[in-house]
């Protein structure tokens, strides 16, 4: 199902002020996530996702993947907050790679004996999704369709698919 052209969220029919449009050009993201002890959170992602603290104060740990300053900011949430209720949906890391290393990835997650959630196939890559010990969703995402204006129309013509699917590990 594709939606009428009119009901798209567009960012040339967003500018309520009329003034000229300069999309950004966003090639790395970094996330901040809501955790009960960020010492502790910090320690997870660097076991499981083999990150490296960058900075660090009692209310928060900075974690990189060794490209920039940081990628997951781990900051304290208040003391009663629940699993999974801060707001995160998930967060996707692209993978450099093929299917082969999202499979060497998804068997270190088994490896380590981190719960997947789902493996999904979006028709445009394959994501693998966990949960971090405070339930907030990632996802290895491995792009198949690598020409944007391709992976848009089938976005579109599929309806932004996410089907389950089966994927083997790879121990090694």
């Amino acid at each position: 199902m594709t939606l009428p052209e009119e009901t798209l969220l567009r960012a040339d029919l967003a500018n309520i002020n009329n003034l000229p449009m300069r999309q950004p050009r966003v090639q790395r993201t970094h996330l901040s996530l809501f955790v009960r002890d960020p010492i502790q959170s910090g320690k997870w992602y660097a076991d499981v996702l083999g990150m490296t603290q960058t900075a660090r104060a009692e209310q928060w740990v900075f974690m990189s993947f060794g490209q920039k300053h940081h990628d997951i900011a781990l900051i304290r949430a208040v003391s009663d907050a629940e699993i999974g209720t801060i707001g995160l949906q998930h967060y996707g890391l692209e993978i450099a790679g093929d299917l082969r290393e999202l499979r060497r990835l998804y068997g270190m997650l088994i490896r380590r004996k981190v719960p997947i959630v789902k493996i999904t196939d979006h028709k445009v890559g394959i994501g693998v999704y966990f949960n971090d010990p405070d339930g907030n969703r990632l996802e290895f995402f491995c792009e198949t369709v690598t020409d944007d204006e391709e992976g848009k129309r089938v976005l579109n013509e599929y309806n932004a698919p996410s089907d389950p699917t089966q994927l083997e590990p790879i121990f090694d």
